[in-house]
């Protein structure tokens, strides 16, 4: 390859197909037509002698090869973008449009918070918060057009910050957690097993219903029941913690919800909580972005509004009950 003969705008439809890995997309965001971004991706294979990407379902995935050049071609091009175009972010001035993916249970914590912020500081910035639909949200980071994604994320965020993944990770995502919480177990007041303690025995005995983002029949507290050897009778599975919320309040089923999120549903009146009778990993909320939005101005102020709306959230009066204590009280 000459590097003095390349066409240096065939950098930009890289970076763009790279960071979409769409052609149709990266052609939207160009400005230009599909089979000219198809011509332009068609000259660079031929001068940098690789396929750089090959199809992939509705999409593209990189070679090795273009996963290898893709963060110093996007490092050189954003310090070119920065030096002739400076994207500075003025939240007051700016019209810009945000999209955060996350479920019913955190929207409710962080969503008023953040419409408060964006009311006395940004008027002109819109958000738009999608459904979560998945405990890791990596590949929804990596082909649609999502700034951030919040959530309990525990086997993402292990990958990216272990050993073996740790220099991939840097070049493609960035993690934060906002808050820490624990599950509690949630009955209707007038549950049968409101008025005596929660036992391992009782518990299994009871009927349930499963919050699952996926859809999946078993959650992680069936596998944390498998591993004692022990099952639970799940009648109903939803994929949104309202509708667990409206369902328990009004049947004999169980539920297992984050408890920071009771109080945030209005319809704490209508529960009675108890510590789950055996041992549940602590919930830990995590945002998490691709690091080509991160370059995007205004990325630095939406994440730290996302930090004071966690943090208003999270604390009194928003605060959950304590296990064991009626939501009413």
């Amino acid at each position: 390859m000459n590097f003095r003969t390349l066409d240096l705008n065939l950098l930009r439809v890289f970076d763009e197909i790279m960071a979409e890995r769409n052609l149709t997309r990266a052609a939207h965001n160009l400005a230009m037509t599909q089979p000219a971004v198809s011509n332009a991706l068609r000259r660079l294979r031929d001068a940098l002698g690789d396929e750089l990407v090959v199809r992939s379902g509705h999409g593209v995935e990189p070679t090795p090869a273009a996963r290898q050049w893709w963060p110093a071609v996007r490092e050189a091009l954003t310090q070119l973008r920065n030096t002739f175009a400076p994207g500075e972010f003025v939240a007051a001035e700016s019209r810009a449009s945000f999209t955060i993916a996350m479920a019913d249970a955190t929207a409710a914590l962080l969503v008023p918070a953040m419409v408060s912020i964006i009311e006395s500081e940004a008027p002109g910035v819109s958000l738009r918060v999608l459904p979560l639909t998945t405990r890791d949200p990596r590949k929804l980071l990596e082909t649609q057009d999502i700034d951030l994604a919040i959530g309990y994320f525990p086997a993402a965020i292990a990958s990216i910050g272990s050993v073996e993944s740790q220099e991939e990770a840097l070049a493609q995502f960035g993690t934060e957690q906002l808050y820490s919480s624990d599950y509690i177990c949630v009955m209707r007041r007038d549950h049968p097993l409101a008025s005596v303690e929660l036992t391992l025995d009782a518990y299994c005995d009871a009927h349930h219903l499963l919050v699952s983002f996926s859809g999946r029949p078993v959650g992680f507290v069936d596998e944390a029941l498998a591993a004692l050897n022990r099952r639970r009778r799940v009648v109903l599975t939803v994929n949104q913690f309202f509708t667990a919320g409206m369902v328990v309040a009004n049947s004999d089923l169980l539920t297992v919800l984050p408890a920071h999120f009771l109080a945030s549903t209005g319809m704490g009146y209508a529960f009675e909580t108890r510590p789950v009778p055996f041992q549940l990993p602590r919930v830990n909320v995590d945002m998490l972005w691709h690091r080509r939005r991160a370059t995007r101005p205004g990325h630095d102020w939406l994440c730290e509004s996302v930090r004071r709306a966690a943090a208003r959230g999270t604390t009194p009066p928003y605060a959950a009950v304590k296990p064991g204590v009626s939501a009413a009280t």
